[in-house]
């Protein structure tokens, strides 16, 4: 178990080290990609613009997860196998569909359509969500998880360190039920590292007053791969006991309470009052935290603090609670309904001038 240990803190100290230097790197060479043309409608709460650069160190560790793994924990003997092979391409074809999207700013039905060949890529190599005993039912939600997913982190990527922040979160959750499940010599174990490490590496860039921002290139990558790990570890536990639908629809739901409260804040917001939820604007609920008066430092201080709250809850249901009753549903679903009524009336009622 030490050897593990010092393994798992050598590799997380060297992927944090590259994920700083191959961000100053690109911050200092790279100057435009994700920065669109003036006359083009791309609405962001900083009026600076700023490259879109974090994804690309998102991607590289990544890959050099995958890739050094194998001489990490060569005395396992893992090999790559046909699901994690669909996890790679379908997060690899995320990360090149959000490149194309901060370089050429592509059509919304044509970055549809690729987050749709995501899940099914997902699909076709074994991730998928074993909810229902209709394996359409299954595919269905599961394309619709990861489809929202893409949207909902690119949505909450809307001021200084929030998605960065949340996503750092969501992945320790994944990475304490790895611990629970007992997978420390995992490649799952080891890109779960690599991307706490990317985020934080780049959290340093992010942090308001933030030098870059992450673009399409990563909240795409974010949620193509978290989906695909949460659907693993949140969707589908390890275990030997029956589990409770509420309690399957619950853990996940609870891990992912920001993206998923914000995004449907936006999108009720903005359709009652006959808008495209896919136009940007500066109605989020992060913006309307800062409209009461809160610094941005202060507003991913609370949301950073709704997303703890939410992981602990998870990790204590996984790891403590054996026998699901009616009486966890109700705290759990009380609690998702407390945040989400709180920040959409916030946002309902606190309007900029």
């Amino acid at each position: 178990m030490q050897l593990f240990s010092f393994k798992h803190i050598f590799f997380f100290l060297g992927a944090l080290l590259f994920s700083f230097l191959i961000n100053s790197i690109l911050l200092r060479f790279v100057k435009t990609l994700g920065i669109r043309n003036d006359k083009e409608t791309v609405i962001r709460w900083s009026e600076q613009a700023k490259p879109a650069l974090g994804g690309l160190s998102f991607y590289i560790i990544f890959l050099l997860s995958i890739t050094l793994h194998p001489f990490i924990f060569s005395y396992e003997g893992n090999s790559i196998d046909f699901q994690l092979t669909g996890i790679v391409g379908a997060t690899s074809l995320g990360f090149l569909m959000g490149l194309a999207d901060d370089a050429y700013n592509t059509r919304p039905i044509l970055k549809f359509l690729t987050q749709i060949l995501c899940g099914v890529i997902l699909i076709y190599s074994g991730t998928y969500i074993t909810i229902f005993d209709s394996e359409i039912l299954n595919y269905i939600i599961t394309i619709t998880w990861v489809v929202g997913l893409m949207n909902s982190i690119n949505m909450l990527d809307n001021m200084d360190g929030i998605t960065t922040i949340v996503s750092i979160i969501i992945a320790f959750t994944v990475f304490f039920v790895m611990l629970i499940n007992n997978e420390l010599s995992s490649i799952e174990m080891t890109i779960t590292i690599g991307l706490l490490a990317s985020l934080l590496g780049f959290l340093y860039f992010n942090w308001n007053p933030s030098k870059i921002y992450m673009g399409d290139t990563g909240s795409q990558y974010l949620g193509v791969l978290l989906a695909a790990l949460s659907i693993n570890y949140l969707w589908n536990p390890v275990t030997t006991e029956e589990i409770s639908i509420s309690r399957q629809l619950l853990i996940p739901l609870l891990s992912f309470i920001i993206p998923i409260v914000d995004t449907t804040t936006v999108v009720i917001k903005r359709m009652s009052k006959g808008n495209s939820p896919f136009v940007g604007g500066k109605d989020h609920t992060t913006h309307h935290l800062s409209y009461l008066g809160l610094s941005e430092k202060q507003v991913a201080a609370i949301i950073a603090l709704i997303a703890i709250a939410s992981s602990i809850m998870v990790i204590y249901v996984i790891s403590s609670i054996t026998k699901w009753s009616h009486l966890y549903t109700a705290i759990f679903i009380v609690y998702f309904l407390t945040v989400f009524v709180i920040l959409f009336r916030i946002a309902s009622k606190n309007t900029p001038e």
